[in-house]
């Protein structure tokens, strides 16, 4: 019995160390790790856009802001909960930064916009900020400072203190890469080709085009 736990003691404390080496990385990606929630419209559009960003891990569709906990879809939509279409992005703060994502975030909808954004009119269409903590909510109200000397124009995106976040169903995560086949008014269609029907039907690039030029970094997203 010694002999035989004399030999598999150095395999265990390898098996040891690597599994020490594994849960410190995971502790390091966590920490390493930030999120930032922002509303913009549509969610879809939101986080089609930015999970084209290098270093956004994650754009997740939802809702927040409200005062209804665990909202659907529908009850949002139609109103009365307060929500907001929101999207809370995951990201690597070494690859991009919170100051870039604000800065993109604002040139990527109509801040001038309070009663909703493009087609979509109502409140859980307008557009807002929620800032996690004093120093991200410093960042926002500065990113909005620029956002409005730049275009010259009043901006009316509040910056708000984050709130309960819920994440949409299924059915709307992913929606703009999805080849899942549902029926629209154009007969059935994969949803990333209806994704594209919508935008494109919204008007959503073409105003953001006539307002930031340029400087609009998800012009066909």
């Amino acid at each position: 019995m010694t002999y035989s736990f004399q030999k598999t003691k150095p395999i265990l404390l390898i098996v040891a160390m690597v599994v020490g080496f594994l849960i410190n990385c995971e502790k390091v990606m966590a920490a390493e790790t930030r999120t930032l929630t922002v509303a913009g419209g549509c969610f879809w559009c939101v986080e089609a856009d930015f999970e084209k960003v290098p270093g956004v891990i994650e754009a997740v569709s939802g809702f927040t802001g409200g005062t209804v906990a665990n909202p659907t879809y529908k009850q949002v939509v139609r109103g009365g909960t307060g929500h907001y279409e929101a999207v809370q992005i995951t990201y690597d703060p070494s690859q991009v930064t919170e100051r870039q994502l604000l800065h993109m975030f604002f040139r990527s909808i109509d801040p001038t916009d309070a009663g909703g954004q493009f087609c979509d009119r109502g409140e859980s269409y307008r557009t807002a900020i929620f800032a996690a903590d004093p120093s991200q909510q410093q960042a926002a109200e500065t990113a909005k400072r620029n956002a409005q000397r730049d275009l010259g124009r009043k901006i009316v995106t509040p910056v708000l203190s984050v709130d309960t976040f819920y994440p949409a169903d299924a059915y709307h995560q992913d929606y703009y890469k999805s080849s899942t086949v549902i029926l629209t008014r154009f007969g059935p269609r994969q949803k990333s080709e209806a994704y594209k029907r919508y935008r494109a039907a919204c008007g959503r690039d073409d105003r953001v085009r006539q307002l930031w030029g340029n400087d609009a970094p998800f012009i066909g997203g």
